[in-house]
C-alpha cells in the first residue's frame, strides 16, 4: 500500500488501545507501520536497486524485531532528553505509564500491519525470506485503495470534528477519544477484505469456467481494480499465449477478445542476455507473469545497432481511472543492447540506471 494508509493504519491501531497501555505508543505505532518502506533508501544506487531491494529484508519476519528495537530505542533516546538535565521545567504526568516491554510488542504489531497490507495488493511480499525466497501476494486490494483510506481517514478525523462540538457545549474532553471509531475502522477493513476475498474467488471461478478456444489453460491471475470489488483483470495462461480479460462478478461475466491476446515470445540473443543483466535477474526473480520482448531501440539510423529488450508483468496490463497499464505498464524495464551484444544501458519505469 502507499504511504499515508500504513501511517493511518499505525494511528488507528494505537487508538484503538494500545495508547492507554503505554506511552509513546500512537508515536510509535505511526513510525513503525511505515518504517518498512525506508529501503526506499537504495534509490542512491539507481532504480535497479530500488526494485531489486524493495519490500527487501525490513519486510520479513527476520527483520521486524530489528526494526521495533530501532523505533523503541529512538523513543528511549527522546525520553532520556526530555527527562534530562537540560530541561528545568518538571514534566506533565504522562497519560499512560512507561512501559518499554509494551512498547516494543507494539511496534511489531504495527509492523506486521504492514507486511499484512502490501500482501493484500498484486505486488506481494517475502515475508520468510531469505528461508523462503518465494513472493506471496493476495491481489485481491488494489496497491491504493480509496475506500479503506476514507475509511482511515474518517476515523482519525471524526473525534475531533466531534471533540470541538462538544467543547462548545461545554463537555468533558476524554483522555483518549476515537477508540471506538478506530476500532470501528479497523473492523471495517478486515469486513472489506473479506468481501474482496469472495469476489476474487468468484472472479476465478469465472476464469476457470472459460473456454479459451478449446485451449488447455496452465495457470491463472487475478488484479483487483480500486473501489469496486466486482472487476478484475484476469491473466489466464495457456502453452502459446496469454489471454487478458476482464471478469464482472456482479454479472457473472468474463469479457475476452482476440485483441487482449500476447503470444509468448521466442528466447533471443538479445533477450538472452537482457535476462542475465541485473535488472533482468531481479525482474524474473519478482514477476509471476513476465513477458520478455525485443525492438529496435530507435528508427534513427544513427541507433540502427541498438536493440531494447522490455520485460512486463502481465499482471500490471490493465487500465484504471488513473494509470493508464495496457499501454504502459507501471513496474516495467528496459535493457537496450548493442551491436556487440553489450549492455548499453538499463531503465526502470522510465528511470536511467546510472
Amino acid at each position: 500500500m502507499e504511504p499515508i494508509t500504513h501511517l493511518m493504519t499505525g494511528a488507528c491501531l494505537a487508538r484503538a488501545g494500545f495508547n492507554r497501555k503505554a506511552a509513546y505508543a500512537t508515536g510509535a505505532m505511526i513510525l513503525a507501520a511505515e518504517i518498512p518502506d525506508l529501503d526506499f533508501l537504495w534509490a542512491i544506487d539507481g532504480p535497479v536497486a530500488t526494485f531489486q531491494h524493495h519490500r527487501g529484508w525490513t519486510h520479513t519476519l527476520i527483520g521486524l524485531p530489528l526494526e521495533a528495537a530501532v523505533v523503541v530505542g529512538g523513543f528511549w533516546l527522546f525520553h532520556r532528553w526530555r527527562t534530562g538535565p537540560a530541561h528545568s521545567r518538571p514534566l506533565k504526568s504522562a497519560a499512560a505509564p512507561i512501559r518499554w516491554g509494551l512498547l516494543y510488542t507494539f511496534a511489531l504489531i504495527a509492523l506486521a500491519s504492514h507486511i499484512l497490507l502490501d500482501w493484500t495488493n498484486n505486488y506481494g511480499v517475502r515475508p520468510f525470506f531469505p528461508f523462503n525466497p518465494r513472493w506471496y501476494a493476495g491481489s485481491f486490494v488494489f496497491i491504493f485503495e480509496p475506500v479503506i483510506f476514507a475509511i482511515l481517514l474518517t476515523a482519525l478525523l471524526a473525534p475531533s470534528l466531534f471533540g470541538l462540538i462538544n467543547a462548545e457545549i461545554g463537555a468533558r474532553r476524554s483522555t483518549f477519544r476515537g477508540r471506538g471509531w478506530a476500532i470501528t475502522a479497523l473492523v471495517a477493513i478486515v469486513a472489506l477484505w473479506g468481501w474482496r476475498a469472495f469476489e476474487q474467488q468468484k472472479a476465478l471461478q469465472l476464469a476457470a469456467s472459460a473456454d479459451v478456444n478449446g485451449v488447455e489453460v496452465l495457470r491463472i491471475a487475478t488484479s483487483p481494480h480500486p473501489i469496486t470489488p466486482f472487476r478484475w483483470h484476469i491473466v489466464l495462461e495457456t502453452p502459446q499465449y496469454f489471454q487478458l480479460a476482464i471478469a464482472d462478478t456482479l454479472t457473472n461475466t468474463l469479457t475476452t477478445s482476440p485483441a487482449e491476446i500476447v503470444y509468448k515470445p521466442p528466447t533471443t540473443i538479445a533477450t538472452l542476455i537482457a535476462k542475465r543483466t541485473w535488472l533482468g535477474e531481479a525482474y524474473l526473480d519478482w514477476s509471476q507473469f513476465p513477458i520478455v520482448t525485443e525492438a529496435p531501440h530507435s528508427s534513427d539510423p544513427d541507433q540502427a545497432d541498438l536493440t531494447t529488450v522490455t520485460f512486463r508483468d502481465l499482471r500490471f496490463m490493465y487500465d484504471v481511472s488513473f494509470i493508464k497499464g495496457r499501454i504502459n505498464p507501471p513496474l516495467s524495464g528496459t535493457v537496450t543492447i548493442n551491436a556487440d551484444h553489450r549492455v548499453a544501458r538499463m531503465e526502470m519505469d522510465g528511470h536511467l540506471q546510472k
